[in-house]
């Protein structure tokens, strides 16, 4: 165990002895300093200690290419008083490895989440946005400023504020469901307390009747055959275009005028009243031998995917730029609503978990209300 005043000149020249593979030169003036050279000529500083229960423990310092000798002896001279009080340099290293990187806390959220409805959501804003910033780091290093700067970097790229703040629950829910499994590192949630925009997410685009004849045309032109049958039966129902482009035969019940959506957004069942502009569709769909949905994709006979290019086409045929599918939905609701149908039977059809989510018809209510004392004035004046 060679012993040396370990400086800057004898690091310049120091070697491996003759016949080994390494050589500790021990720094006789800073207990546990070591210098490692080896055969290979590269070198490297240690710290050398023994810890609480007697056992011989190393530190690594750095490489002498990496550092330099002030700066490698300085942390010795740090490590020194750290295990004169009691540390454990050597444990507190080992507890740091042992926090996971984000992407093994991501593997264990998507495994979580597969089997939700939001699958397909989560995995893409992990896999575009969030595992590329965060993947590779330990989930003890990433801290709420440079989350903070994430999100407002996000912001400034020109992604919605919606979708920013979908990305800010999605990473945080990482976090929260690492604290139930105890994962260590998730004990700090680096999402709480950043400043958010508030969001106005409200988008309310009804057809009109004219609009909406226009655009019964243009989808009975597409090439998607099945489109026409599609917007008809969602402006007829009311209903989500997840709900009716995985609706099965065997919850239409034609003598009830009933279609039973077995699982809805909220999670629960309902039954949809089919009126007999619905029901006409209906019968006039085409049916194909053992295939048990209601307008499946006629070459895969599997519900579709996706109708985004029919979509798109047809509204640029019926110049209605803009128009969302799910503005179907609002436009069932405004057409009953002006029909003089109450409220509250309106949320029932579109299966509303509660009476707020319908409010949004109230201005619609009121204009078939003006109507009806407006009617009542004239009588009287007459």
């Amino acid at each position: 165990m060679p012993k040396a005043k370990l400086d800057h000149a004898f690091v310049s020249t120091a070697a491996c002895e003759p016949g080994k593979a390494r050589t500790d030169w021990y720094d006789d003036t800073l207990k546990g300093f070591v210098l490692e050279r080896r055969s290979s000529g590269g070198g490297t500083y240690y710290f050398r200690y023994q810890d609480q229960a007697g056992r011989q423990r190393q530190h690594k310092i750095g490489c002498v290419e990496d550092l330099s000798f002030a700066a490698a002896k300085k942390e010795a001279q740090r490590l020194r008083s750290e295990v004169t009080l009691g540390g454990d340099p050597g444990a507190k290293k080992a507890l740091a490895k042992s926090i996971p990187l984000y992407r093994e806390l991501a593997a264990m959220h998507l495994d979580f989440a597969k089997h939700q409805k939001s699958y397909s959501t989560i995995e893409m804003c992990m896999r575009v946005h969030i595992l590329p910033k965060w993947g590779k780091m330990r989930l003890t290093d990433i801290d709420n400023r440079a989350v903070g700067q994430w999100i407002a970097d996000k912001q400034a790229e020109g992604l919605a504020p919606a979708s920013v703040e979908k990305l800010r629950v999605i990473f945080g829910r990482s976090f929260v469901l690492g604290v139930g499994w105890n994962v260590p590192g998730t004990e700090r949630n680096p999402t709480r307390g950043i400043p958010r925009k508030p969001l106005n997410n409200a988008r309310e685009r009804f057809l009109s009747a004219q609009e909406a004849a226009r655009l019964r045309i243009a989808v009975a032109a597409s090439k998607n055959t099945q489109l026409q049958h599609i917007v008809g039966l969602l402006l007829l129902t009311g209903a989500r275009l997840r709900e009716l482009l995985d609706a099965r035969w065997e919850h239409v019940d034609v003598e009830r005028r009933s279609w039973l959506i077995p699982t809805s957004k909220t999670g629960k069942s309902r039954h949809v009243p089919l009126s007999t502009a619905a029901l006409a569709i209906m019968e006039a769909l085409p049916r194909f031998k053992g295939c048990p949905w209601l307008v499946p994709n006629p070459e895969t006979l599997k519900p579709f995917v996706s109708i985004k290019h029919g979509w798109q086409q047809a509204i640029r045929t019926a110049n209605l730029p803009g128009l969302r599918i799910h503005d179907l939905r609002h436009s069932a609701a405004s057409f009953m609503v002006n029909s003089g149908v109450d409220l509250f039977a309106v949320g029932k059809v579109l299966g509303h978990a509660s009476y707020q989510s319908t409010q949004r018809y109230s201005h619609l209510a009121n204009d078939t209300l003006l109507k009806a004392v407006e009617a009542g004035a004239a009588k009287q004046v007459a």
